[in-house]
C-alpha cells in the first residue's frame, strides 16, 4: 500500500507572506523556516544575504 504525497504546508497571508503593490513579499518567518537562502537578495532574508551581493545572470525581473 502506498501513501498519498504530503502536501506542502498552506502559506498564511500576514505570518508567511504580505501583498505589497500587488506582489507578495515572504516574510523572514516564511525564508527562515523553508531553511536555506535562494540567493534572491529577498527583502526580509533572515540568512544576510542581500541584493547587491546577487550577480546579474540576465534572469532578473526588474520592477
Amino acid at each position: 500500500m502506498t501513501s498519498p504525497a504530503q502536501q506542502p504546508p498552506k502559506l498564511v497571508e500576514d505570518l508567511d507572506y504580505y501583498w505589497e503593490g500587488g506582489k507578495m513579499v515572504l516574510t523572514a518567518y516564511f525564508l527562515k523556516n523553508r531553511g536555506y537562502c535562494c540567493k534572491n537578495g529577498c527583502r526580509h532574508c533572515p540568512y544576510g544575504f542581500n541584493d547587491s551581493q546577487r550577480k546579474n545572470n540576465g534572469n532578473t525581473v526588474g520592477d
